[in-house]
């Protein structure tokens, strides 16, 4: 039988919302929750234009399905699938003529992006790393009026050519709304955004500070590769071929300053949560939720474990889980209720044994991560008075293992830290090494630099 063909009924939204980062996230999150705000007021519907990051191939694989596709929500007892429609034009993000045309469209009151933490181009000292060799092609690139319609390389570069647009069309103000894990990504993408038009133009940067607000968020929702298997089931659940479905986990969660001076979609509608302050949440979910994946992929990737399913099954990896939970529960700063509801939820996702979340994916960059997942925690805890806990070496001491198994192909930031490790002959120099390089401000933090130097000398699955 010939698949259903792939047709929109109805109107199709304007594009309201542009958007950084075409790619599975993108599509389980904020299309997913756009497509919902807009079934829950269809008087007041939002379309996406949706560009690639780096690559061309998710916009051409949504081209000729006009940009629609199948979410397949996986849960422990059954697959569901549902079309999101919301992303109405997708374009490879090379496609200078169309990024500028659409951010500097008046209709548009919202750009949303999800880069990497790496995507953000930032230095030691957490400003744009102006020595990147493509932050500085991007800067001269974009300084040159002759260079014609060439794409910027880096999101802050695609960002200040389309806010410029914007400012030059006359368009007003927008909101840009960054989706990811880092702990104020709004204020990161802003400082980013004015230190590289400052280099371009410097009069851009009073225009962007007048009219560019930049949202912080709290976003969740697990997305694993999607595979040949998820396709099949994609078909029998709807009868078509679908080129771009993604897989994700029936929890989603979103948390967004309210900070939108030319409107939004109706999120909170579709079950997000507008809020003065998101630092809170983020807190949360990066001390249990992301501290805890990474626990999981390192500790579990040494005992012969795959997914975070796996891991948590594991008696030894979910003990030093519920331990590393505990010893953040103190320093979360929400009401202990919260807390609890969040851990349940916590609990009965890592368990689900039908989402795929590699560890191996999990466990990249570490470097970059721990220091705001794990090492944050260490840092909440002795401004509170609180003595170091053994679970934040645990952690540490695996990824040193991982780091001597695979961290050359999975973190190549940390490869000088690994070599050093590896040369050094004594659990307290490799203590004194990975303390310098990931959070060098607890090195004086004498309970932590033993608990370090024990599990580094022990074995790291253990408190």
């Amino acid at each position: 039988m010939a698949a259903t063909p792939w047709r929109r009924t109805g109107t199709t939204p304007a594009v309201r919302v542009v958007h950084l980062g075409l790619g599975a996230f993108h599509k389980a999150h904020q299309a997913w929750y756009t497509d919902h705000a807009n079934a829950a007021d269809a008087r007041d519907p939002w379309g996406i234009a949706s560009f690639t990051g780096r690559r061309p191939d998710a916009a051409q694989a949504l081209a000729p399905q006009d940009g629609l596709f199948t979410l397949l929500t996986r849960a422990a007892d059954g697959d569901t699938a549902e079309t999101v429609a919301s992303v109405v034009e997708v374009h490879d993000g090379a496609d200078v003529a169309a990024w500028r045309s659409h951010v500097a469209d008046p209709r548009v009151a919202v750009v949303t992006l999800t880069v990497t933490e790496r995507g953000y181009r930032r230095a030691a000292d957490g400003g744009l790393d102006l020595t990147d060799p493509e932050v500085a092609a991007d800067v001269a690139l974009l300084r040159d009026d002759t260079a014609g319609p060439t794409a910027a390389s880096t999101a802050p570069g695609r960002l200040v050519d389309g806010l410029r647009a914007r400012r030059d069309a006359g368009s007003g103000t927008v909101a840009v709304v960054s989706c990811d894990n880092l702990p104020d990504n709004g204020a990161v993408t802003r400082d980013v955004v004015r230190q590289l038009a400052a280099e371009v133009e410097p009069g851009l940067v009073a225009w962007i500070d007048q009219n560019v607000s930049f949202v912080s968020t709290m976003v969740d929702r697990i997305t694993p590769a999607t595979t040949d298997a998820d396709r099949a089931a994609v078909r029998r659940l709807t009868g078509r071929d679908d080129a771009a479905p993604v897989v994700t986990e029936p929890f989603a969660e979103w948390v967004l300053e309210d900070a939108f001076p030319a409107g939004r979609p109706a999120w909170d509608a579709a079950g997000a949560r507008v809020v003065a302050d998101v630092r809170p949440y983020e807190q949360r979910k990066l001390w249990l939720l992301n501290a805890g994946h990474s626990l999981l992929a390192y500790a579990g990737l040494a005992q012969g474990h795959a997914t975070v399913a796996d891991a948590f099954a594991d008696p030894v990896c979910r003990a030093l889980l519920e331990q590393l939970w505990a010893d953040a529960r103190p320093v979360v700063p929400l009401p202990d209720a919260e807390v609890d509801d969040a851990l349940d939820a916590l609990r009965t996702r890592f368990a689900n044994p039908r989402i795929e979340h590699r560890l191996m994916q999990i466990g990249t960059d570490g470097s970059a991560k721990l220091p705001v997942r794990v090492l944050a925690v260490a840092r909440a805890r002795r401004a509170a008075g609180l003595p170091a806990a053994a679970s934040h070496a645990a952690v540490l001491a695996a990824w040193v293992h991982h780091l001597a198994v695979d961290g050359a192909a999975t973190d190549p930031a940390a490869a000088p830290l690994a070599g050093a490790l590896r040369a050094a002959t004594t659990p307290a120099e490799r203590a004194a090494l990975l303390l310098d390089a990931l959070a060098p401000d607890l090195r004086d933090d004498a309970d932590l630099v033993a608990s370090t130097e024990r599990a580094l000398a022990g074995s790291p699955l253990s408190v």
